[in-house]
C-alpha cells in the first residue's frame, strides 16, 4: 500500500522546534570534535541521491539484499521494490525528498539492527491495520523528521534537542544513524499504540517527534544508548 508523492515530507510544514529562549544556550560553544562531527553530518545531508553513481546503485542493491537475502533483485528498476514499500518501480524517485542519507539510514538499520529492521518491514508485531504504512517511504519521512527536529541545516542547532544531540554526536559519530533506528522503532510503536491506519501516519510521526524531543531534552543523556527508547532496537 503506497500513497501519493506528497506523502513524503507531508508532516514537515506542520511543526517547528521551540527555540532556546536563553542567549546562554543560543551562544553555546562547540568543542572542536563536536564541530567536526556536526559538519561531517551536514555534508552528508547535502549529498543528493544520484542513480547514475555506481556507489549509490551498490547501496541500493545492498539494501535489497539485507531486506530480502533469499530473493534475487531483477533490476534496480523493478516492481519488486514495492514489496519494501517504495511508491513505484524506481526507488530513486522517492529519494529526491531527502537525498542519499535516507538510503544510508535504511541500510544502516538493516545491517546494524537486522532483527528490528525485519520485524518492522514485515509488520511482525502487534495488531496491524488493514492499510499499513509503506515501510521504505516511512523511513524517508523519519530521516526528514530528524533533520528538521534537530535543526541540522543551521550552522549549529538552536533548539534543546539539537543542542543535546550535538553533544551525543561529539561522542559517537554514528549517533544520527542510531537515532534514526530508534526513531523508526518508536514510530512503529506509536503506530500500534494509536491503532493507526494509513491516513493517520502524519499524526503518528508527530507523536514520535514529540516523544523524541522529550527524551533528547533530558538532563542525564550522555550517550545515545541513554535514551529511554534505545531498548526498542
Amino acid at each position: 500500500m503506497v500513497g501519493p508523492r506528497a506523502w513524503i515530507g507531508g508532516i514537515f510544514n506542520r511543526s517547528s522546534n521551540k527555540r532556546l529562549g536563553s542567549d546562554k544556550y543560543l551562544n553555546y560553544p562547540l568543542t572542536p570534535h563536536q564541530e567536526q562531527s556536526l559538519h561531517g553530518l551536514q555534508e552528508r545531508l547535502g549529498v543528493p541521491f544520484d542513480e547514475a553513481r555506481l556507489d549509490h546503485q551498490e547501496a541500493l542493491r545492498d539494501l535489497w539484499n539485507a531486506a530480502f537475502p533469499n530473493v534475487k533483485l531483477k533490476s534496480l528498476i523493478s516492481e519488486q521494490w514495492k514489496d519494501m514499500g517504495w511508491q513505484g518501480a524506481n526507488p530513486s524517485t522517492d529519494f529526491r525528498g531527502c537525498g542519499f542519507i535516507s538510503l544510508e539510514n535504511l541500510l544502516y538499520f538493516a545491517t546494524r539492527y537486522p532483527a528490528c529492521f525485519h520485524r518492522l518491514l514485515f509488520k511482525q508485531s502487534g495488531l496491524r491495520a488493514t492499510w499499513e504504512y509503506p515501510f521504505a517511504v516511512a523511513g524517508i519521512n523519519v530521516t526528514f523528521m530528524l533533520i528538521q527536529m534537530l535543526d541540522l541545516f543551521s550552522e549549529k542547532p538552536k533548539c534543546l534537542p539539537g543542542l543535546n544531540f550535538v553533544k551525543l554526536i561529539g561522542e559517537d559519530d554514528e549517533a544520527f544513524d542510531v537515532l534514526y533506528c530508534i526513531a523508526f522503532a518508536m514510530m512503529d510503536a506509536q503506530w500500534l499504540a494509536m491503532r493507526a491506519s494509513y491516513m493517520e501516519f502524519n499524526n503518528v510521526l508527530q507523536a514520535t517527534r514529540m516523544q523524541l524531543e522529550r527524551e533528547l531534552s533530558l538532563d542525564d543523556i550522555q550517550r545515545i544508548e541513554d535514551l529511554p527508547a534505545f531498548n526498542l532496537i
